[in-house]
């Protein structure tokens, strides 16, 4: 069954919840291909929640290319996956 949860909710169930290692790996990708370019008003914090890691995933959708878009897929399919 497909998760169709919004990227709010999703927000919502992930705050205060450690984003696993792979969300993580994601995460810190997103800043060292990204930031300048799309991440440039955040900065990355060592150990990121779901909820972070999901704001970042919608700055690379909203603020980002085409480039981003499928890091950013790839955040959010992470995410859904570990709540």
């Amino acid at each position: 069954m497909k998760d169709t949860r919004s990227i709010d909710e999703l927000k919502d169930l992930g705050t205060g919840r450690p984003a696993p290692e792979t969300v993580e790996g994601l995460y810190r990708r997103a800043f060292q291909e990204f930031g300048a370019q799309s991440l440039w008003s955040r900065k990355p914090i060592e150990h990121p929640t779901i909820a972070q890691a999901l704001a970042i995933a919608d700055a690379l959708r909203r603020e980002g290319n085409m480039k981003s878009r499928p890091l950013a897929a790839k955040i959010e399919e992470a995410c859904r996956a570990s709540l």
